[in-house]
């Protein structure tokens, strides 16, 4: 396929020009960045080359093969930039015409004073002819038979009518040029963009050795798909927090750049904006539908299970179940809700998602009441993150967004799909029940498994897994009253005695206070088809067990003394299959040692995916039976 690069472009991209769309030849591609990988480019017009800088949203045009050395590509959005005194072309956008192309020409390093006055070309020389190779064959092409780029420089700034009349301008009075967010760079003295608000973070206190502080962040998305986080501190929090609202257009201008912080930010971008004292943030009140109201990157469920840990990503599925709501304790000594659901996608595979805090009486208790009602709606999750801890899960965290039953494209082809088959489609979940200290083969125990082998008498604790049924439960001591004074940031939660006058004393704090905790310390006994075995549940795992707070037993019991509705409780919690999780150890009871077992979680049984989990073993015995 016969093609004529634009002659002058690089000159023309060089002088301001952002408009023409040029023909250019890619002569040549380097992978350079560690900690976000991004492509540089030399372009040629056939006459002068420059170095050029991919947008990281392209990247993939490289890793697939669409953009190689020796490829011809037309720019569509692109942009010249000074960094570090080195004229730089970023390209936000292109389209590759020719793959595959021997080099055209014989072109030559721009130099400053080429781009300073880009040469026009005479029309004789627009009629020459120019020749390409492609696939090993080359043709003589008249220049005038072809579709030709000719490049058009941007024209000067003109001020905007109230700047007109006013006198001189002063130095960086005039607005400045908006561009797209994954052109901004550290080295542009004057920048604006225009994005929408995606993401806007809770307001933080922090204290550190210059003193205390506070902080929040939002994340912005602009028309070419550019993605960037904006971060406020202290007096700038006063400034735009109550502006920033999600949904809406702003265009922003005078803050700086710094490397983003990949830890906390996961947005495909290697910079932050800080802004300042001096930085501007207008809301634009013309809604511009150029602007998406969100991006995703989704991955199938089954590209999870490979995920490493901590990683942040998007996520679309059917929710399948909906656990309910539970109290948890931080380890910072604060009380948060914690409710899991499971999603299933059309990979086969389903994935536990925790949803923390807000998001379980938001989100959470309308999913809830959705598959109440009969109804699997389609959950979307913007920035899930990654957890390992047992098989792989995903967990809300604070840029975390929901949404569901969302109107976009993927979210109607998973409804279908569950409409037409999915439903009947079982799936198996990455989740699994993977503990830590334990071998793979070690993870399922059986009851009669606990002494046979001896776990729970070395050094370390043996964590396992036992599918077992409640069949009874201690009622003389379900409780203990626990301090509930902070030490640091933790709750002390030693147990408290009367100290007369309806008040509590915790020996431990050397303090009293008239209203104390309770926290439940459970006895349970424990059965499955190999035997009994006493189990220990604190607060966490006692609460999944009892389904109320440790406080009303003990109310109803010690201070209603409702016996009958008391044993009417405890007799409703016998019989319950749990997948119970436990921590087995080893101590020392007097001059006795003894091996504990602690209910670490207690999860009631899914049928459904016991039942995958049980045809899988069977699998795997037959396998192994077949080699023998």
């Amino acid at each position: 396929m016969p093609v004529n690069l634009t002659r002058n472009a690089i000159a023309a991209i060089n002088g301001g020009d952002v408009n023409s769309k040029p023909l250019v030849q890619v002569m040549d591609i380097k992978l350079i960045g560690s900690n976000q990988q991004r492509y540089r480019l030399l372009l040629s017009d056939s006459e002068a080359t420059q170095q050029a800088m991919l947008a990281t949203q392209l990247n993939d045009r490289v890793r697939t093969g669409q953009v190689k050395k020796g490829s011809v590509v037309q720019l569509i959005d692109y942009i010249c930039s000074t960094v570090q005194n080195r004229r730089i072309i970023v390209v936000l956008n292109m389209q590759t015409i020719i793959p595959e192309c021997e080099m055209i020409g014989n072109p030559k390093m721009l130099t400053d004073s080429d781009s300073a006055t880009p040469r026009t070309l005479p029309n004789s020389e627009l009629e020459q002819s120019v020749r390409v190779s492609n696939n090993n064959s080359s043709v003589q092409v008249p220049v005038n038979n072809q579709q030709s780029f000719r490049p058009t420089i941007q024209p000067p700034y003109q001020p905007p009518p109230n700047y007109k009349r006013h006198g001189p301008i002063m130095k960086n009075e005039a607005p400045a040029r908006i561009i797209p967010i994954a052109a901004l760079n550290p080295y542009q003295g004057r920048w604006a963009i225009k994005a929408r608000v995606t993401s806007k973070g809770d307001l933080r206190r922090y204290n550190n050795a210059r003193g205390d502080g506070k902080v929040f962040s939002f994340d912005l998305l602009d028309s070419d798909g550019g993605e960037i986080r904006v971060t406020c501190f202290n007096a700038v929090v006063d400034r735009f927090y109550d502006v920033i609202e999600v949904g809406k257009v702003y265009l922003i201008s005078k803050g700086s750049l710094k490397p983003a912080q990949k830890n906390f930010n996961h947005l495909k971008n290697e910079w932050e904006i800080f802004l300042e004292a001096n930085s501007t943030v207008e809301l634009c009140p013309n809604e511009d539908g150029s602007i998406p109201r969100q991006q995703f990157s989704f991955r199938p469920i089954s590209e999870v299970e490979n995920a490493e840990n901590n990683t942040i990503l998007d996520v679309i599925g059917i929710v399948i179940t909906v656990n309910p709501s539970v109290p948890i304790m931080r380890k910072n000594g604060m009380e948060t809700q914690r409710r899991i659901l499971n999603l299933k996608d059309t990979s086969g595979k389903s994935v536990e998602l925790t949803l923390w805090g807000e998001f379980c009486n938001k989100e959470g208790q309308l999913l809830q009441e959705m598959l109440d009602s009969g109804s699997y709606p389609v959950l979307a999750v913007k920035a899930g993150k990654v957890n390992d801890f047992s098989g792989k899960s995903i967990g809300t965290i604070s840029s975390t967004q929901l949404f569901i039953n969302p109107d976009f494209q993927e979210a109607h082809g998973l409804r279908e799909w569950f409409d037409r088959e999915g439903r009947n489609v079982a799936s198996v979940s990455i989740s699994k029940e993977i503990m830590p200290g334990g071998k793979q083969n070690e993870i399922r125990k059986t009851v009669s498994q606990i002494k046979d082998e001896g776990l729970g008498r070395s050094s370390k604790p043996d964590w396992v897994t036992v599918r077992g049924t409640v069949v009874f439960i201690k009622t003389d001591t379900f409780c203990y009253t626990a301090c509930p004074l902070m030490i640091g940031d933790k709750q002390c939660n030693k147990k408290v005695t009367p100290s007369g006058n309806a008040r509590w004393l915790c020996d431990r704090c050397n303090q009293e206070f008239e209203e104390c905790d309770y926290r439940y310390l459970l006895q349970v006994q424990i059965q499955d088809q190999t035997g009994l075995t006493w189990v220990t549940a604190f607060q966490e795992s006692g609460e999944e067990i009892m389904g109320c707070s440790a406080k009303e037993l003990y109310l109803l019991k010690y201070e209603s003394q409702d016996d009958i509705r008391f044993g009417e409780i405890i007799r409703s919690r016998l019989f319950h299959q749990y997948l119970f999780r436990l921590k087995i150890k080893e101590e020392m009871y007097g001059d006795e040692q003894r091996v504990k077992s602690t209910i670490i979680k207690a999860d009631k049984v899914n049928y459904s995916s016991e039942s995958r989990y049980l045809l899988d073993s069977i699998s795997k015995f037959l396998r192994m039976k077949r080699k023998l």
